[in-house]
């Protein structure tokens, strides 16, 4: 699900030239939360591949029973082509027959693929709509609608590797299809879609490109199926959710459009927090302090703390406590930090993370997220990323920091084979057509963004922070619910708390936001248990705002 920034997930404190120039570095630190495992690369397309693009779907009907009540719905599989800008508008150029001359350069356009689901054998304009999308970036939905909220999912192992084929699928008692309707919607290049036109990557390919995209796809499916005075949500997961915060200011500031509500899972909204790589920005020791947290839940999962506690959260509470103080101090204090000092806060860290005292003093304090990874179970196990339960055999016992994901690689054959088979079978959709999990755009996308209140694009790492502040500020009535794992290493929970308290807005605004965890990692949903709770929660979450006001 992602790359040294945040796959799907997971940002890296780099300023934005080492931020880019890390991403080939040889352990490949996936981002915020997509597959990496399951990603491929951005290769020309075939020269009998459409020259054009154009809109395409397909409606079949299903059923399902969600907390005991039978639901019907109907499903529409499909692509819509999305522009850069309006093909009707005044200066487009004139149509083929009316010109002379070489043509002109084709406008960017992609052909965004999707999945909507609507309640009923025809749909409700009154009715809650959701948008939802994994991140990367450069990854498809295909992780939230099999794994979470469609009315199907595949069945993985908890915190192993899955076997291989045949995977189970069953009929999803936790989709939220009871609560709203469900668009699943694939990033720009992504599943069945495609990019055509002039300079067509660099259309698309970037923070404020990819948030347009999205803007201009929900704009152009709202009013193709009547919604515009639906209840409408979002829902992002890992880098979904730093789309999402640029995406709720785009609807709100240039199309006129209020939200309901957002939903976040596995948050990433400043790419300066995530631990991935935080040794390339020497000064910034935020993301050591942020990540601590989940090295003291992994340990405590894979009981390598010397002095074991009997639960978690009481720990975490204690841990979250010394790493906004004494730990934070240490690390600001520098080279005038005393020998002694040092040593009692590597014993501290020691007793939260298992980690050797001597390693983390060598370490000067700071244990990136590849090196606790590769370390706290020894040389030849590595921990996930994604989900700090799961391990594996450790590819390079002599590595410095872990080489793989053991979680990506643990479901995301799962996944992707499940997908392929439901939407062509149950779906009648995708014939001829090859379904990209992932695309490695690292190389392409263009990491710099213009925050609101900003002429350009300012330099350094992502912030999206000032996006969902103001979008926050201009539709006081927004509601903001926080989902996170304690064992995601890929976009740490206290880091996502970090973020939005820190959010430049009014106290009373603080009010309109609610944050839920669960004894998983990135992808919560793939314990079954957080699955059943994150149902819950997502669905009073649009119960009590559909309205416009909330409660």
């Amino acid at each position: 699900m992602m790359s040294p920034w945040i796959r799907v997930l997971v940002g890296s404190s780099l300023l934005s030239a080492a931020f880019a120039g890390s991403m080939s570095m040889s352990a490949e630190r996936p981002p915020h939360g997509d597959k990496p495992d399951a990603r491929i690369s951005v290769v020309p397309e075939p020269t009998e591949s459409p020259r054009y693009l154009q809109d395409e779907s397909k409606i079949t009907q299903g059923s399902i029973t969600i907390g005991g009540h039978a639901l019907g719905y109907q499903s529409e599989a499909g692509i819509l082509v999305v522009h850069v800008k309006d093909p009707l508008d005044d200066d487009a150029p004139p149509p083929r027959e009316d010109r002379t001359g070489p043509p002109p350069p084709q406008p960017p356009e992609a052909g965004m693929s999707y999945v909507a689901y609507f309640r009923g054998d025809r749909e409700d304009a009154h009715r809650p709509i959701m948008f939802l999308f994994n991140g990367g970036p450069g990854s498809s939905t295909v992780w939230l609608h099999m794994g979470a909220f469609g009315p199907k999912r595949v069945v993985t192992a908890d915190d192993t590797h899955s076997p291989a084929a045949p995977y189970r699928v069953v009929d999803n008692e936790y989709s939220l299809l009871d609560a709203s309707d469900l668009v699943f919607v694939d990033a720009p290049g992504t599943g069945f879609g495609h990019l055509r036109g002039a300079d067509k990557e660099k259309a698309f390919y970037g923070v404020d490109q990819d948030a347009h995209a999205f803007a201009n796809f929900i704009v152009e499916f709202l009013s193709r199926h009547n919604r515009w005075n639906s209840p409408k949500y979002l829902f992002g997961e890992s880098y979904g959710t730093t789309r999402s915060a640029a995406l709720a200011y785009i609807l709100e500031h240039e199309k006129s459009l209020d939200l309901n509500g957002i939903v976040l899972l596995s948050q990433v909204l400043n790419f300066d927090d995530g631990v991935d790589q935080p040794q390339f920005n020497p000064g910034v020791d935020l993301p050591y302090v942020l990540a601590l947290p989940t090295y003291a839940a992994t340990a405590w999962y894979h009981h390598k703390l010397p002095n074991q506690p009997a639960a978690l959260e009481p720990l975490l509470k204690e841990v979250e406590s010394f790493a906004l103080t004494d730990y934070s101090q240490a690390l600001a204090a520098g080279s005038s930090l005393s020998a002694e000092r040092k040593t009692e806060i590597a014993t501290r860290l020691h007793a939260y993370t298992g980690l050797g005292a001597d390693y983390i003093e060598r370490a000067n304090l700071r244990v990136n997220g590849g090196e606790f990874e590769k370390t706290l179970l020894g040389s030849d196990t590595t921990t996930g990323r994604l989900d700090t339960r799961f391990a594996g055999p450790t590819i390079d016992p002599m590595s410095k920091e872990a080489d793989y994901d053991p979680q990506s690689a643990a479901i995301s054959s799962a996944y992707v084979s499940a997908f392929n088979d439901y939407v062509r079978t149950t779906l009648k959709f995708g014939e001829k057509k090859i379904y990209k999990p992932e695309l490695d755009v690292d190389k392409l996308w263009d990491m710099l963004h213009q925050p609101p209140g900003s002429s350009v694009k300012v330099p350094g790492p992502i912030n999206v922070m000032p996006d969902l502040a103001v979008a926050m500020k201009q539709n006081p009535n927004l509601k903001v619910q926080l989902n996170g794992g304690y064992y995601d290493l890929a976009t740490p929970y206290f880091a996502a708390v970090y973020e939005l308290r820190q959010l430049p807005i009014q106290s009373a605004l603080q009010g309109n936001i609610e944050m839920h965890f669960y004894t998983s990692g990135h992808m919560v949903y793939a314990h079954e248990p957080d699955l059943k709770a994150l149902h819950a929660n997502v669905a009073a979450f649009i119960e009590k705002t559909r309205n416009g006001a909330g409660k």
